[in-house]
C-alpha cells in the first residue's frame, strides 16, 4: 500500500501564501484522484481540493479561487498551493486518496494563518 507524507506548512500572515507537498512512497499514476484535506481544532476534516488523473480539479467553496492542486507524476507529489491565506484556513492538512482510504493517513501538515 502507498504511504503519503505531508510537507510545507508554517505560520504565516493573512494574505500570504504556502505550498503543501504530498509526496508518496509510489507511483501516484496508480492512484485514481488525490485529494487535499484540512482539520481545524475542534471540527471535522474536510476536503479542500481534489484532482483527476486527467487533471480535473474540484475545490471546496471556501478555497475555490484561491488555492490549486496539481500533481507531478515524476516526483509522486501532488502539491496544494494557497494563496490570499485567511487566519480561517488555520488547520492540519492531509493529503489522501478521493475519497480518502483510512489506512493512508498520515500525520499532515500545521498551516497557521494570523491575522
Amino acid at each position: 500500500q502507498v504511504q503519503l507524507g505531508e510537507s510545507g506548512g508554517g505560520l504565516v500572515q493573512a494574505g500570504g501564501s504556502l505550498r503543501l507537498s504530498c509526496i508518496a512512497s509510489k507511483s501516484i499514476t496508480t492512484i485514481n484522484n488525490m485529494g487535499w484535506y484540512r482539520q481545524a481544532p475542534g471540527k471535522q476534516r474536510e476536503l479542500v481540493a481534489s484532482l483527476t488523473p486527467t487533471d480535473h480539479s474540484h475545490y471546496s467553496d471556501s478555497v475555490k479561487g484561491r488555492f490549486t492542486i496539481a500533481r507531478d507524476n515524476a516526483q509522486n507529489t501532488v502539491y496544494l498551493q494557497m494563496n490570499s491565506l485567511k487566519p480561517e484556513d488555520t488547520a492540519v492538512y492531509y493529503c489522501n486518496t478521493y475519497p480518502y482510504r483510512t489506512v493512508y493517513w498520515g500525520q499532515g501538515t500545521q498551516v497557521t494563518v494570523s491575522s
